[in-house]
């Protein structure tokens, strides 16, 4: 999947919405422009132990982003640890494939625990 359509706009797919995912011109250099790449940004909260996904951000490296990263995104101390993965490294399903990129966990009745007797020694199964 990738987040921008044949035509290089923005969709939604990959979680992206309308950031774009390449182009940026950054007015860098003598009449010569550049882009910098796309960083997804996932950021842990004091409360729970897992990172969540809270923006992205375009930056010239992985350093850059962190720093941009931890600016942007924890300003009010609302995070112990970033990560910041580039959006081009990011493999996702597409909303539209649920029914059938799912379909086969359903096939597999050993997985619903109502396959198994459970013996009554076993109190909290």
């Amino acid at each position: 999947m990738t987040p921008a359509d044949s035509d290089g706009d923005p969709t939604a797919e990959g979680g992206h919405d309308a950031v774009p995912a390449t182009g940026v011109e950054t007015g860098a250099g003598a009449g010569k422009r550049r882009s910098w790449p796309l960083y997804e940004v996932f950021v842990r909260g004091r409360r729970g132990l897992n990172h969540v996904h809270v923006g992205s951000l375009h930056a010239a490296d992985a350093e850059m982003a962190l720093h941009n990263a931890r600016d942007l995104y924890t300003r009010r101390n609302e995070g112990v640890s970033i990560w910041v993965v580039l959006a081009d490294d990011i493999t996702a399903s597409s909303p539209a494939e649920k029914d059938p990129f799912f379909a086969p966990a359903g096939d597999k009745v050993y997985r619903h625990p109502t396959f198994y007797v459970i013996p009554e020694e076993v109190p909290h199964l």
